[in-house]
């Protein structure tokens, strides 16, 4: 296992493709990064890749453990440097009060391909001809139907304390489903297992990225597209009576520091406006981290050096 500071000497000794940058522009690399360490492990993934390519610019990172909603406190205040997978769909009413505030700036997208919806093991698309389309289910509902929600079909949901989309959603589209809260995350993966391995019919609230969808060919619900006219206007969408009839709105994964970084840290600040991360690529090493039991400075590292001809450009249009 290479560790981080090998990592970083090995980098280094190759940084003639690179082009180190002076010292103003590099700003203060006697300081720290600060990097926010959150709750899953994709964040650590796309924090510590990029971490370990601003150790090989010259600059020190430290990780921070922070949490999803304090993070934008610490930002705020300049007590961590940057968070680099923010969820906007989930980020809280103090990720916007901070930047109107000023205290925070938005580095820009991840690049991640997020969404959030009602997925299926692929084989349902046999089970439930006319699939992707959620007007299948109309048809299907008789392959969905269980003993605990008989005579409706069943939507496997979120755990209970992660609100209640799905039931919002059977509701505001009025078909004949329930929606039935799965026990954690890790009931919902169990389920999907188990139905892609038996060919059983499952329908399930989940998102995307993560670890399972590098073992589990799946599709997605195309339910209607959400709008915010969906919200607030129950003549948009296929039901005239109700608003909320259309799918979730997909989220976006951002960058985001303290307002005094770029002046900072100004060529770690153009570094990290160029960095993006991709899905499949983070959905693999999740896997290799979460169920295969590899270690993140081992997977990191490898990912680094392989990616050097994608992220280098960005080094260099940083420092040039």
């Amino acid at each position: 296992m290479k560790s981080i500071r090998t990592l970083t000497a090995l980098l280094l000794a190759g940084t003639s493709t690179i082009g180190m940058a002076s010292a103003a522009e590099m700003g203060a690399t006697d300081e720290p990064i600060k990097l926010a360490i959150n709750e899953w492990t994709g964040q650590h993934i796309s924090t510590h890749i990029a971490g370990d390519i601003l150790e090989s610019m010259g600059y020190t990172v430290e990780y921070v453990t922070a949490g999803n909603f304090p993070q934008h406190t610490a930002l705020g205040e300049g007590d961590l440097s940057a968070s680099l997978e923010v969820w906007l769909n989930n980020a809280g009413e103090i990720y916007p009060k901070m930047k109107e505030a000023g205290k925070t700036v938005d580095i820009g997208t991840l690049g991640l391909e997020t969404r959030e919806g009602w997925m299926y093991p692929i084989h349902m698309e046999e089970t439930c001809p006319g699939l992707p389309d959620w007007k299948a289910l109309l048809e299907c509902k008789e392959a969905l139907v269980t003993a605990e929600t008989f005579p409706d079909g069943r939507i496997l949901s979120y755990p209970a304390d992660w609100g209640t989309r799905s039931a919002d959603i059977i509701a505001a589209l009025d078909i004949d489903y329930k929606a039935v809260p799965a026990g954690s995350e890790g009931a919902l993966v169990a389920e999907l297992k188990s139905a892609a391995t038996r060919k059983t019919p499952l329908v399930m609230m989940f998102w995307s990225p993560h670890w399972v969808f590098a073992d589990v060919e799946a599709g997605w619900v195309d339910l209607p597209a959400y709008e915010p006219a969906c919200d607030t206007d129950p003549a948009w969408g296929p039901n005239p009576n109700a608003t909320g009839d259309c799918g979730v709105e997909q989220p976006v994964t951002m960058k985001v520091a303290w307002s005094g970084f770029e002046e900072k840290w100004p060529a770690a600040y153009a570094f990290l406006e160029a960095f993006q991360m991709n899905t499949p690529d983070q959905e693999q090493m999740m896997k290799a981290i979460d169920q295969d039991g590899a270690k993140i400075d081992d997977i990191v590292s490898a990912y680094v050096e392989e990616t050097k001809d994608t992220w280098t450009p960005w080094v260099e249009a940083a420092t040039q």
